[in-house]
């Protein structure tokens, strides 16, 4: 079961903006988020982290529990420190 923003997954999607064309890119993460109550409790951080700047998904059917994040700007450690902070295990997917 995908939650939340479900898109096609690539390494790279194309963003345009006001004609000009951005570089999303796709980061895969392990996480500890195991049900729909995790996700309320982590998605008013994950919306304020990628404003209208970037997309986020779970995906509980994995038994990684992946999230994945297409963003501009972001960077792997930071999303993986916000998740940490609210007490969820979180990891880079390389």
């Amino acid at each position: 079961m995908c939650i939340y923003a479900p898109w096609a997954l690539s390494h790279q999607h194309f963003t345009n903006v006001n004609n000009s064309f951005y570089i999303n890119n796709v980061l895969a993460f392990g996480t500890s988020v195991s049900s729909k109550k995790h996700i309320k409790i982590v998605q008013p951080f994950l919306n304020k982290l990628l404003k209208q700047n970037g997309y986020w998904n779970f995906d509980l059917e994995d038994c990684d529990n992946i999230l994945r994040v297409e963003t501009q700007r972001l960077s792997a450690g930071f999303i993986c420190e916000t998740l940490q902070s609210q007490g969820f295990y979180c990891e880079e997917l390389l």
